[in-house]
């Protein structure tokens, strides 16, 4: 990991942190510094103990993808922005490489998604799975250039929040993410997946809420 965590938006309800690649959000037990901490940490320091004891991270990102993550500040306002997040009321897109020249211009991946049996740090399309659903839009066809393969930049729209989804679903078009260890190829680049935007409604002011992260990468 060689960034810090950059603060994108802050009030007494709610902070957005742009994570860097190769943190985690969440700890996995064997004491890694998380992002999580490096907001109790930061709050401690901005003088807020309670926030700083209260704070739970509404959503997760996997270890090498960049981006915004939002933190609720208060227990007493917490159920609200929950209640969002199984509302599906915040609008989030990401930007994405992924592999190949996709051909059309923009698709509703409607696929369930399931965990795979086979392999328990993964998860597949499957009739089983969980309903999921992932809008993609193509903004840029990147051709062979310097022995890189095509590639397709693109903007991607999470309708649903199953676990690696994007991942699961542009690789179940044969168009795996560029970097992505799990579904496609690894690369020296690292995962081309960044977390770019979330709008909403704050449940608190009623204000209308856009918050970016810029990408840590071109096309």
């Amino acid at each position: 990991m060689n960034e810090e965590p950059q603060v994108l938006y802050c009030d007494a309800w709610l902070m957005a942190i742009d994570k860097p690649a190769g943190m985690i959000v969440h700890g996995d037990g064997t004491g890694e510094r998380t992002l999580t901490d490096y907001a109790s940490d930061l709050l401690l320091a901005m003088g807020d103990g309670f926030a700083a004891t209260d704070m739970q991270p509404l959503n997760r990102l996997d270890r090498n993808t960049t981006g915004v993550v939002l933190f609720s500040l208060d227990k007493q306002t917490q159920p609200a922005f929950d209640q969002m997040v199984i509302d599906h009321a915040f609008e989030k897109h990401y930007l994405a490489l992924a592999e190949g020249k996709i051909d059309w211009n923009e698709k509703l991946i409607d696929k369930p998604i399931a965990r795979d049996r086979h392999d328990s740090r993964k998860m597949r399309v499957g009739a089983s799975g969980k309903p999921s659903q992932t809008r993609v839009k193509v903004l840029k066809r990147l051709k062979s250039r310097r022995g890189l393969p095509t590639r397709s930049y693109i903007d991607v729209e999470l309708l649903t929040g199953r676990k690696h989804q994007i991942r699961v679903h542009l690789a179940s078009e044969h168009h795996p993410l560029v970097g992505d260890d799990l579904y496609g190829t690894p690369r020296p680049c690292g995962l081309m997946l960044h977390a770019h935007s979330v709008s909403f409604t704050h449940p608190i002011t009623g204000e209308h809420i856009h918050i970016e992260a810029p990408c840590p990468w071109e096309p």
